[in-house]
């Protein structure tokens, strides 16, 4: 009797691999082994720097109120100890773009926490 393979899943995992690596150099696109190592690797990164971009993105912002927050004299503790203070429920995100894209917006909170 013959030995079944069960070709056609197989086949179809390695075109998976394959199309996953596409855009890759070298045998990394083109041979399974290589491109296989590639991939999983490529999606360990992947996971990782989902969680990675919120905290990048966090330290922009709190670089962002920071600086705005001292052309008023003010810390970025401080400036944040006193929003809390006061509860104004404005989070980082708006805050940072308020600093940058809209200092007077900005310059109205700093006047009423202080």
């Amino acid at each position: 009797m013959t030995r079944a393979t069960n070709n056609p899943a197989s086949k179809a995992r390695r075109k998976r691999i394959l199309k996953l690596a596409k855009g890759y150099f070298g045998r990394r696109k083109n041979v399974y082994t290589v491109a296989k190592n590639a991939v999983e690797k490529g999606l360990l990164y992947a996971y990782r720097d989902r969680k990675n971009k919120k905290r990048s993105f966090r330290a922009l912002w709190i670089q962002r109120i920071n600086a705005a927050a001292r052309e008023h004299n003010m810390s970025y503790s401080e400036f944040m100890g006193k929003i809390h203070a006061k509860d104004v429920t404005l989070n980082r995100k708006v805050l940072a773009d308020l600093a940058m894209n809209n200092p007077e917006a900005f310059k109205a909170v700093v006047d009423s926490i202080k």
